[in-house]
């Protein structure tokens, strides 16, 4: 866990960027016990740019991410996560469950948790299960299981290897708590969210070098996203200047 690592003022834009989307979006409660029925949750907040925009290259956060993964890493997916008053726990999950690796194995995917607001035991804080992420499996949705809450004060962010199991909280308050799920895959994984046909050009013109790099506009090792041995940051408009890992 990285400790009060985000400024405040950070924070404080990003919450109300988030309230005014639901808003104007009329977001609503999802129809499953997964994505909760008393939680709002907000995708593709990238699209949305201002301060979205930080969030995944902040210098606190990114270069443990890039120890995890390596500098290849992209931008898996970014999406807020506000569990309402209510709100039952999350059935547990590994975020990389879906790949088909046999387990365990090495990060290929590697997520973090912004805590916009505090997360405590009673109002939902992520739950864990420490040393799951070297278990042989992915847990059982049905499956009873001790868990250790998360427990981290607003502007703290949780960093975990894909495999950890894990779930959000059970919120016995009335007040929401709200993070955003930063989360990042390897360079040779695709991303859970399509970044490139997600997020318009025209905002992604807007970007930092970098995050263009991590939305998935570059060649993973000189090899894997090439584009006619092109780069595909030439698509935005800069310049390129990629040689491919056979070039002389």
């Amino acid at each position: 866990m990285l400790e009060d690592v985000i400024e405040a003022d950070l924070i404080d834009r990003i919450r109300a960027d988030i309230g005014r989307i639901e808003h104007d979006s009329k977001v609503e409660p999802a129809h499953n016990e997964f994505e909760g029925r008393e939680t709002l949750r907000l995708y593709n907040l990238l699209a949305h740019g201002g301060a979205f925009a930080q969030i995944p290259t902040h210098p606190a956060v990114l270069p443990v991410v890039e120890g995890v993964l390596d500098r290849g890493c992209l931008v898996s997916t970014l999406s807020s996560i506000s569990i309402g008053p209510g709100e039952t726990p999350q059935p547990l999950h590994s975020d990389d469950q879906v790949i088909g690796l046999d387990r365990p194995h090495k990060a290929v995917v590697c997520n973090t948790m912004w805590a916009l607001t505090d997360f405590t035991e009673e109002n939902g804080a992520t739950r864990i299960v420490p040393g799951s992420h070297l278990f042989d499996h992915a847990p059982d949705f049905t499956a009873e299981i001790e868990t250790v809450p998360a427990i981290m004060k607003r502007g703290s962010v949780l960093v975990w290897h894909g495999s950890l199991w894990h779930g959000g909280g059970a919120n016995k308050t009335q007040e929401r708590r709200i993070g955003v799920a930063m989360n990042y895959c390897a360079g040779f994984i695709r991303q859970q969210e399509n970044q490139q046909l997600g997020v318009p050009r025209d905002v992604a013109r807007t970007f930092s070098p970098r995050l263009k790099r991590l939305l998935g506009y570059g060649v993973y090792r000189s090899l894997i996203g090439h584009i006619d041995k092109r780069d595909p940051i030439e698509l935005l408009g800069d310049d390129g200047d990629l040689r491919v890992i056979w070039d002389d």
